[in-house]
């Protein structure tokens, strides 16, 4: 049998086509191997997922957390004794959800000394704890500060609750109208849920700034009597020797 030239090479065209492509069935399975394996992943990711966004969270909050703690802290470590007018007890009202002081003005505020504020308050999110500030102005009553500059330090899902020591470094819930500032002051961090105390509690010690002559006498009524303490309401004195600082409790 003969077989013609453009026969044999019709053939030839034909088998090299049918081995170059796919037949609609492979083209179907291949598809919903496509989609198994994609609706897989698809399950595999929405069940982690929710963890990894609740585990990103929680990251956050701790990094938020212990930034809030340590502001916190430095502002109560530089409570200054100030006194203003007749009062014979420096500025400072401790409270558990509130403490009002005076301190050094920071590094973004004029030369001089600055009321400073922590308290929780409520808003849209929840409760907060919020650190608000203002000029100190020799205001004898705490009503006339015009607080400003609100920043939230701490916020839901937890809570911190302030307790004042003295000397004999036993803690309670109040430190109002004393005739010195606390020696400590501990900083009780709670989950806001459970109530729980969490290890990122922490005790600050307070650093009182007062002249020397202060440290050695027998009370704050005589540091005052002697026109030693820092009283910003009265000039300073001309003995030569230059105010210093201690840290209370050494």
């Amino acid at each position: 049998m003969i077989v013609s030239a453009k026969t044999g090479t019709a053939r030839t065209a034909r088998r090299r086509n049918h081995q170059r492509g796919f037949t609609m069935i492979e083209v179907l399975v291949a598809t919903s191997l496509m989609v198994v394996i994609l609706i897989s992943l698809a399950t595999i990711a929405a069940q982690w997922m929710p963890n990894w966004n609740r585990g990103m969270a929680k990251v956050q909050q701790s990094s938020q957390l212990s930034v809030g703690i340590d502001r916190i802290a430095a502002d109560l470590a530089a409570a200054e004794a100030v006194m203003v007018g007749r009062a014979n007890a420096p500025i400072f009202d401790g409270a558990p959800l509130s403490v009002t002081l005076v301190r050094s003005a920071g590094a973004n505020m004029p030369p001089g000394k600055e009321y400073v504020r922590l308290i929780e308050r409520a808003d849209r999110q929840g409760l907060a704890l919020v650190r608000e500030h203002a000029p100190f102005t020799a205001v004898e009553t705490g009503d006339l500060i015009r607080w400003r500059d609100p920043v939230v330090l701490v916020r839901a899902p937890y809570r911190v609750s302030f307790s004042f020591a003295g000397a004999i470094m036993e803690f309670q819930k109040e430190w109002k109208d004393a005739p010195e500032l606390p020696r400590a002051i501990r900083i009780d961090v709670r989950d806001a849920t459970s109530d729980r105390s969490l290890p990122v509690s922490t005790t600050v010690a307070v650093r009182a700034t007062m002249k020397p002559d202060c440290v050695r006498a027998k009370s704050i009524s005589d540091c005052v009597a002697g026109g030693r303490f820092d009283d910003p309401m009265r000039p300073p004195l001309q003995t030569g020797t230059p105010a210093g600082s201690t840290r209370v409790g050494q």
